[in-house]
C-alpha cells in the first residue's frame, strides 16, 4: 500500500478507529501546499509533486504526534 492510499480527500474518513480522522486540505494552503489532518493535530505540506527531505518529514511527524515506525505499520 502506498503512503497516498493513507490519506484520504476532506470529508473522506479512513475507516480505521473512529477517534482517528485524518484527511488532506488542498484548500488550505496557497499554490501547492496544503494541509494534512490527523486527528486534532495538523501539519502543512509543501509541493506534493517533490519529494521532501528527512529534516522536513520529521517535523512533519511531529506535529502530527506520529514516528516513523508508524508509517510502516
Amino acid at each position: 500500500m502506498s503512503d497516498r492510499s493513507r490519506i484520504h480527500p476532506a470529508g473522506q474518513e479512513s475507516g480505521r478507529s473512529p477517534e482517528c480522522h485524518d484527511r488532506f486540505d488542498a484548500r488550505q494552503g496557497k499554490g501547492s501546499h496544503g494541509r494534512l489532518y490527523y486527528g486534532e493535530r495538523f501539519t502543512t505540506v509543501k509541493d506534493r509533486k517533490k519529494e521532501i527531505g528527512p529534516g522536513l518529514l520529521q517535523k512533519m511527524l511531529a506535529d502530527l504526534g506520529l514516528s516513523r515506525n508508524d508509517l510502516e505499520e
